[in-house]
Protein backbone atom coordinates (compact mmCIF):
# COMPACT_ATOMS: atom_id res chain seq x y z
CA UNK A 1 0.00 0.00 0.00
CA UNK A 2 1.34 3.43 -0.93
CA UNK A 3 1.99 5.61 2.10
CA UNK A 4 1.34 9.34 2.02
CA UNK A 5 4.54 11.34 2.69
CA UNK A 6 4.59 13.01 6.08
CA UNK A 7 6.44 15.73 7.89
CA UNK A 8 7.03 15.38 11.61
CA UNK A 9 8.05 17.74 14.35
CA UNK A 10 7.71 18.81 17.94
CA UNK A 11 7.06 22.12 19.61
CA UNK A 12 7.27 23.19 23.23
CA UNK A 13 3.79 23.80 24.62
CA UNK A 14 2.87 26.50 27.15
CA UNK A 15 4.62 24.72 30.06
CA UNK A 16 7.58 23.42 28.08
CA UNK A 17 6.17 19.93 27.46
CA UNK A 18 7.19 18.76 23.96
CA UNK A 19 4.23 17.89 21.72
CA UNK A 20 4.91 15.58 18.78
CA UNK A 21 2.89 15.96 15.57
CA UNK A 22 2.66 14.57 12.03
CA UNK A 23 1.34 16.36 8.95
CA UNK A 24 0.29 14.71 5.69
CA UNK A 25 -1.37 15.95 2.52
CA UNK A 26 -2.60 19.35 1.40
CA UNK A 27 -5.93 21.13 1.58
CA UNK A 28 -8.15 22.20 4.43
CA UNK A 29 -6.64 21.17 7.77
CA UNK A 30 -8.18 18.15 9.52
CA UNK A 31 -7.00 17.55 13.10
CA UNK A 32 -7.50 14.00 14.45
CA UNK A 33 -7.55 13.60 18.23
CA UNK A 34 -7.30 10.09 19.68
CA UNK A 35 -8.52 8.90 23.09
CA UNK A 36 -6.79 8.33 26.40
CA UNK A 37 -4.04 5.67 26.29
CA UNK A 38 -4.37 5.45 22.51
CA UNK A 39 -1.90 6.08 19.69
CA UNK A 40 -1.79 7.75 16.28
CA UNK A 41 -2.21 4.32 14.66
CA UNK A 42 -5.87 4.42 15.76
CA UNK A 43 -6.36 6.84 12.85
CA UNK A 44 -4.23 5.12 10.20
CA UNK A 45 -7.18 4.36 7.89
CA UNK A 46 -8.42 7.95 8.07
CA UNK A 47 -4.90 9.37 7.65
CA UNK A 48 -4.32 7.56 4.36
CA UNK A 49 -7.80 8.28 3.05
CA UNK A 50 -8.11 11.96 3.88
CA UNK A 51 -4.51 12.96 3.12
CA UNK A 52 -5.48 12.80 -0.56
CA UNK A 53 -7.61 15.94 -0.23
CA UNK A 54 -6.92 17.41 3.21
CA UNK A 55 -3.97 18.47 5.32
CA UNK A 56 -4.23 15.76 7.97
CA UNK A 57 -2.68 16.59 11.33
CA UNK A 58 -2.17 13.98 14.04
CA UNK A 59 -0.31 14.33 17.31
CA UNK A 60 0.44 12.60 20.58
CA UNK A 61 -1.43 13.79 23.65
CA UNK A 62 0.87 15.05 26.39
CA UNK A 63 2.31 12.13 28.32
CA UNK A 64 1.63 9.76 25.42
CA UNK A 65 4.26 8.16 23.20
CA UNK A 66 6.53 10.90 21.78
CA UNK A 67 4.97 13.84 23.68
CA UNK A 68 7.23 13.29 26.67
CA UNK A 69 8.39 14.12 29.24
CA UNK A 70 5.53 16.02 30.84
CA UNK A 71 7.28 18.97 32.50
CA UNK A 72 4.62 19.44 35.19
CA UNK A 73 2.46 16.45 36.10
CA UNK A 74 -0.11 18.84 37.59
CA UNK A 75 -0.72 20.01 34.01
CA UNK A 76 -2.30 16.71 32.96
CA UNK A 77 -5.64 18.45 32.60
CA UNK A 78 -8.31 18.99 29.97
CA UNK A 79 -7.33 22.65 29.68
CA UNK A 80 -3.68 21.70 29.16
CA UNK A 81 -4.65 19.32 26.33
CA UNK A 82 -6.66 22.09 24.68
CA UNK A 83 -3.79 24.55 25.05
CA UNK A 84 -1.52 21.98 23.38
CA UNK A 85 -3.86 21.79 20.38
CA UNK A 86 -4.19 25.56 20.06
CA UNK A 87 -0.43 25.93 20.45
CA UNK A 88 0.14 23.34 17.73
CA UNK A 89 -2.17 25.18 15.31
CA UNK A 90 -0.33 28.42 16.02
CA UNK A 91 3.02 26.67 15.54
CA UNK A 92 1.85 25.33 12.17
CA UNK A 93 0.34 28.66 11.13
CA UNK A 94 -3.20 27.26 10.89
CA UNK A 95 -6.09 29.61 11.64
CA UNK A 96 -9.04 27.24 11.13
CA UNK A 97 -9.45 23.48 10.90
CA UNK A 98 -11.88 20.59 10.91
CA UNK A 99 -11.61 18.45 14.05
CA UNK A 100 -12.39 14.79 14.70
CA UNK A 101 -12.18 13.22 18.15
CA UNK A 102 -12.48 9.58 19.11
CA UNK A 103 -13.60 8.54 22.62
CA UNK A 104 -11.76 10.84 25.10
CA UNK A 105 -10.79 12.92 22.06
CA UNK A 106 -14.42 14.10 21.89
CA UNK A 107 -14.42 16.00 25.21
CA UNK A 108 -10.94 17.29 24.36
CA UNK A 109 -12.22 19.00 21.21
CA UNK A 110 -15.34 20.15 23.09
CA UNK A 111 -13.13 21.84 25.66
CA UNK A 112 -10.96 23.29 22.91
CA UNK A 113 -14.06 24.72 21.24
CA UNK A 114 -15.09 26.33 24.53
CA UNK A 115 -11.61 27.84 24.78
CA UNK A 116 -11.43 29.13 21.19
CA UNK A 117 -14.41 28.43 18.88
CA UNK A 118 -12.96 30.59 16.10
CA UNK A 119 -10.47 27.91 15.04
CA UNK A 120 -13.22 25.37 14.22
CA UNK A 121 -14.67 24.65 10.78
CA UNK A 122 -16.50 21.51 11.92
CA UNK A 123 -16.48 18.74 14.53
CA UNK A 124 -16.74 14.97 14.17
CA UNK A 125 -17.35 12.88 17.29
CA UNK A 126 -16.64 9.15 17.04
CA UNK A 127 -17.81 7.05 20.01
CA UNK A 128 -17.59 10.20 22.10
CA UNK A 129 -19.18 11.70 25.19
CA UNK A 130 -19.59 15.10 26.85
CA UNK A 131 -19.41 13.99 30.48
CA UNK A 132 -18.40 11.05 32.65
CA UNK A 133 -19.32 7.83 30.76
CA UNK A 134 -17.95 5.57 33.49
CA UNK A 135 -21.12 5.12 35.53
CA UNK A 136 -22.96 2.23 33.96
CA UNK A 137 -20.07 1.32 31.64
CA UNK A 138 -20.46 -2.29 30.48
CA UNK A 139 -23.89 -2.14 32.15
CA UNK A 140 -22.23 -2.15 35.59
CA UNK A 141 -21.29 0.36 38.29
CA UNK A 142 -17.92 -1.13 39.18
CA UNK A 143 -15.44 0.76 36.97
CA UNK A 144 -15.28 3.95 39.03
CA UNK A 145 -14.80 2.21 42.44
CA UNK A 146 -12.15 -0.05 40.87
CA UNK A 147 -10.36 2.97 39.42
CA UNK A 148 -10.11 4.66 42.81
CA UNK A 149 -8.91 1.41 44.37
CA UNK A 150 -6.08 1.16 41.82
CA UNK A 151 -5.26 4.86 42.23
CA UNK A 152 -4.95 4.54 46.01
CA UNK A 153 -2.79 1.42 45.68
CA UNK A 154 -0.57 3.11 43.09
CA UNK A 155 0.03 6.07 45.41
CA UNK A 156 1.36 3.67 48.06
CA UNK A 157 3.38 1.39 45.74
CA UNK A 158 4.00 3.12 42.37
CA UNK A 159 6.85 0.85 41.21
CA UNK A 160 4.85 -2.32 41.86
CA UNK A 161 1.75 -1.02 40.10
CA UNK A 162 3.72 0.26 37.11
CA UNK A 163 5.10 -3.26 36.70
CA UNK A 164 1.66 -4.84 37.10
CA UNK A 165 0.27 -2.40 34.52
CA UNK A 166 2.86 -3.32 31.89
CA UNK A 167 2.49 -7.04 32.60
CA UNK A 168 -1.29 -6.85 32.29
CA UNK A 169 -1.45 -4.96 29.00
CA UNK A 170 1.43 -6.98 27.50
CA UNK A 171 -0.49 -10.21 28.14
CA UNK A 172 -1.97 -11.56 24.86
CA UNK A 173 -5.22 -12.24 26.70
CA UNK A 174 -5.62 -8.49 27.20
CA UNK A 175 -6.35 -8.12 23.49
CA UNK A 176 -9.26 -10.52 23.69
CA UNK A 177 -10.53 -8.98 26.92
CA UNK A 178 -10.42 -5.53 25.32
CA UNK A 179 -12.48 -6.85 22.43
CA UNK A 180 -14.98 -8.60 24.70
CA UNK A 181 -15.40 -5.36 26.64
CA UNK A 182 -16.57 -3.60 23.51
CA UNK A 183 -13.28 -1.94 22.64
CA UNK A 184 -12.93 -3.73 19.30
CA UNK A 185 -14.95 -5.96 17.02
CA UNK A 186 -12.64 -8.97 16.54
CA UNK A 187 -14.62 -10.13 13.51
CA UNK A 188 -13.64 -7.09 11.47
CA UNK A 189 -10.78 -5.23 13.20
CA UNK A 190 -7.33 -6.35 12.12
CA UNK A 191 -5.59 -8.12 14.99
CA UNK A 192 -2.42 -6.18 14.17
CA UNK A 193 -4.20 -2.92 15.04
CA UNK A 194 -5.17 -4.30 18.46
CA UNK A 195 -1.63 -5.57 19.02
CA UNK A 196 -0.09 -2.18 18.14
CA UNK A 197 -2.59 -0.47 20.43
CA UNK A 198 -1.79 -2.72 23.40
CA UNK A 199 1.94 -2.13 22.92
CA UNK A 200 1.26 1.59 23.03
CA UNK A 201 -0.75 1.25 26.23
CA UNK A 202 2.12 -0.70 27.82
CA UNK A 203 4.48 2.22 27.11
CA UNK A 204 2.18 4.72 28.82
CA UNK A 205 3.19 5.81 32.31
CA UNK A 206 0.50 4.60 34.73
CA UNK A 207 0.56 7.94 36.57
CA UNK A 208 -0.31 9.72 33.31
CA UNK A 209 -3.18 7.31 32.68
CA UNK A 210 -4.58 7.68 36.20
CA UNK A 211 -4.45 11.48 36.17
CA UNK A 212 -6.07 11.78 32.74
CA UNK A 213 -8.67 9.12 33.50
CA UNK A 214 -9.66 11.03 36.62
CA UNK A 215 -9.82 14.19 34.52
CA UNK A 216 -12.13 12.33 32.14
CA UNK A 217 -14.48 11.45 35.00
CA UNK A 218 -14.53 15.03 36.28
CA UNK A 219 -15.13 16.73 32.94
CA UNK A 220 -18.61 17.97 32.10
CA UNK A 221 -19.06 19.59 28.70
CA UNK A 222 -22.86 19.73 28.84
CA UNK A 223 -22.89 23.53 28.78
CA UNK A 224 -20.72 23.56 25.65
CA UNK A 225 -23.01 21.43 23.46
CA UNK A 226 -25.81 23.99 22.91
CA UNK A 227 -23.24 26.71 22.14
CA UNK A 228 -21.74 24.88 19.15
CA UNK A 229 -22.34 26.86 15.98
CA UNK A 230 -20.28 24.81 13.51
CA UNK A 231 -21.56 21.67 11.74
CA UNK A 232 -21.09 18.46 13.72
CA UNK A 233 -21.11 14.78 12.78
CA UNK A 234 -21.82 12.14 15.43
CA UNK A 235 -20.69 8.58 14.64
CA UNK A 236 -21.76 5.81 17.03
CA UNK A 237 -21.04 2.10 17.18
CA UNK A 238 -24.11 -0.07 17.69
CA UNK A 239 -22.15 -2.52 19.90
CA UNK A 240 -20.13 0.06 21.84
CA UNK A 241 -20.14 -1.06 25.48
CA UNK A 242 -17.55 1.52 26.56
CA UNK A 243 -19.52 4.62 25.60
CA UNK A 244 -23.22 3.70 25.70
CA UNK A 245 -25.37 4.89 22.80
CA UNK A 246 -27.29 7.33 24.95
CA UNK A 247 -24.21 9.56 24.97
CA UNK A 248 -24.14 9.58 21.18
CA UNK A 249 -27.84 10.35 20.86
CA UNK A 250 -27.43 13.15 23.38
CA UNK A 251 -24.91 14.83 21.07
CA UNK A 252 -27.42 14.71 18.23
CA UNK A 253 -30.26 16.02 20.38
CA UNK A 254 -28.26 18.89 21.89
CA UNK A 255 -25.99 20.19 19.10
CA UNK A 256 -27.93 22.42 16.73
CA UNK A 257 -26.25 21.65 13.40
CA UNK A 258 -25.54 17.95 13.79
CA UNK A 259 -25.87 14.72 11.82
CA UNK A 260 -26.02 11.25 13.34
CA UNK A 261 -24.65 7.98 11.93
CA UNK A 262 -25.15 4.63 13.67
CA UNK A 263 -22.68 1.98 12.48
CA UNK A 264 -24.17 -1.54 12.71
CA UNK A 265 -21.91 -3.91 14.68
CA UNK A 266 -19.52 -1.04 15.38
CA UNK A 267 -17.59 -1.30 18.65
CA UNK A 268 -15.90 1.48 20.62
CA UNK A 269 -13.37 1.82 17.78
CA UNK A 270 -15.73 2.26 14.85
CA UNK A 271 -13.04 3.89 12.71
CA UNK A 272 -10.97 0.69 12.97
CA UNK A 273 -13.91 -1.75 12.70
CA UNK A 274 -15.45 -0.25 9.57
CA UNK A 275 -12.96 2.27 8.15
CA UNK A 276 -14.43 2.48 4.64
CA UNK A 277 -17.93 3.24 5.89
CA UNK A 278 -16.61 5.70 8.48
CA UNK A 279 -14.41 7.47 5.94
CA UNK A 280 -17.22 7.83 3.40
CA UNK A 281 -19.59 9.28 6.01
CA UNK A 282 -16.92 11.69 7.21
CA UNK A 283 -16.02 12.69 3.65
CA UNK A 284 -19.63 13.39 2.72
CA UNK A 285 -20.03 15.47 5.86
CA UNK A 286 -16.82 17.45 5.33
CA UNK A 287 -17.74 18.17 1.72
CA UNK A 288 -21.09 19.55 2.88
CA UNK A 289 -19.49 22.07 5.24
CA UNK A 290 -19.61 25.57 3.83
CA UNK A 291 -16.13 26.60 2.81
CA UNK A 292 -14.74 29.87 4.19
CA UNK A 293 -12.66 32.07 1.91
CA UNK A 294 -9.45 31.46 3.87
CA UNK A 295 -8.66 28.64 6.29
CA UNK A 296 -4.92 28.76 6.68
CA UNK A 297 -1.93 31.02 6.71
Amino acid sequence: MQTTPKTTGTFDSFDGTPIYYEVRGQGEPLVLVYGIACIINHWHHQIEYFANNYQVITFDLRGHQKSNPVINMDELTMDALSKDILGMLKHLGIKKAHFAGHSFGAPVILNTYAMNPDVFLSMTFINGFAKNPIKGMFGLDVVEPFFYFVKSQYEHQPLLWNSLWKMAVDNPMSMYLAALAGGFNLKVTHFKDIEVYMRGVARLNLQVFLKLFEELMRYDGETVLPTIEVPALVIAGEKDMVTPLRFQYHFKETIKHSEFVLVPYGSHCTQLDFPDYTDLKMEKFLQSVEKPSKTKK
